[in-house]
């Protein structure tokens, strides 16, 4: 997962390098990049809760560090 993330933003800031795309569209890719991730970060969080699995860490901050580590990211 970690090189598709990669991939993708390195084909995002090339594009954008190259002036194949503007900001506001360079913007906008990093933005569904970002809520992407978000999205797996929410449904890994909300899997756990609905398998009845006790918290992995006390705080957000200490699960989003597990959730990448799990993911390679």
């Amino acid at each position: 997962m970690k090189a598709i993330k990669q991939a993708q933003l390195r084909k995002i800031l090339d594009a954008y390098n190259r002036e194949e795309i503007s900001y506001s569209r360079m913007n906008e890719m990093l933005n569904e990049l970002a809520d992407k991730f978000a999205i797996g970060f929410a449904e890994w969080c909300l899997e756990s809760l609905l398998n009845g699995e006790e918290p992995k860490a006390d705080t957000i901050n200490e699960l989003l560090q597990i959730y990448k580590k799990e993911n390679k990211l």
